[in-house]
């Protein structure tokens, strides 16, 4: 088994006359280099180079149908699940390949959390939900359980709502409880990078805006990349952006610096509301 070891190198992409400069990033935790990908006969990403930062918000956004949600699934490789998938190219994990024949599914999954677009709370207990990573990885101690069940919950802000309901469904919470409850299952087994597919899609403005204020205070313990088709919420919440169109890389950079002056006239299109 590939041991993926920490590797904190300063890499400045090379990207091709078509493309916008890529960001010069110093840690890159995650890194993609003509990254392609098919379904079947279909091309659905088109030879991808990027590196994602460090303890930074990371947002993909661009029109449906763009790439976004596949890209993501590549990070902790839930692309493998699906039969007809054929990638090329390189993705790494602190230097080393996440395709690597040696490495370990179950280990890249516990270093890179998932969370959904739909909440999907376990039809359990809410302690039982948080627990749940944890027994798979051979912690079964009550009383270690329960440290790390409420260390997770106050992680994603939702101990002081729920330390009373901790043996009720999980299943009766609102939808954005739900979803603050999938990130403290996420948490649980102490990943470096939490990826996030839509998790605002389906809440509130007032369920979002919780959502978005604990992203802002994950990222000082985590590395997150959020797919998004709300480039308000991206400008408000994301260090860094990447605008996605038919599979391609169109524009990558400190989103202040992107949603303020892009350098592609595509970019500048779909940010404005022309198109998408």
């Amino acid at each position: 088994m590939t041991r993926l070891s920490p590797k904190a190198v300063g890499v400045e992409i090379l990207m091709d006359d078509a493309e916008a400069p890529a960001p010069r990033v110093d840690k890159p935790v995650l890194a993609t280099e003509q990254l392609s990908l098919w379904y079947g006969s279909t091309l659905a990403l088109d030879a991808i180079t990027l590196e994602i930062p460090e303890k930074k918000i990371t947002a993909f956004i661009g029109p449906s149908g763009c790439g976004k949600s596949t890209l993501l699934r590549c990070f902790n490789r839930l692309n493998d699940l699906i039969d007809v998938v054929r990638i090329e190219g390189a993705l790494r994990f602190h230097g080393v390949s996440l395709y690597g024949p040696e490495v370990d599914v179950s280990q890249v999954r516990a270093r890179i959390g998932m969370v959904f677009q739909k909440s999907n709370p376990f039809p359990k207990s809410v302690f039982e939900n948080v627990a749940y990573g944890c027994r798979i990885h051979g912690v079964t101690r009550r009383s270690l359980l329960a440290e790390i069940v409420e260390r997770s919950l106050r992680g994603a802000a939702l101990w002081d709502e729920v330390k009373d309901r901790l043996d009720e469904s999980a299943l009766g919470l609102s939808g954005g409880q739900q979803q603050r409850l999938c990130i403290a299952r996420a948490i649980a087994i102490e990943p470096e990078v939490i990826l996030l597919d839509e998790p605002c899609s389906a809440l509130d403005p007032i369920a979002t805006a919780k959502i978005e204020e604990l992203m802002q205070e994950l990222k000082d313990r985590y590395t997150l990349v959020v797919v998004t088709h709300n480039m308000q919420q991206a400008a408000r919440v994301s260090d860094y952006t990447a605008f996605l169109y038919l599979g391609r890389l169109i524009e990558y950079g400190e989103t202040a610096r992107l949603f303020v002056k892009p350098q592609k006239k595509q970019t500048e299109d779909y940010i404005t509301g022309r198109f998408g």
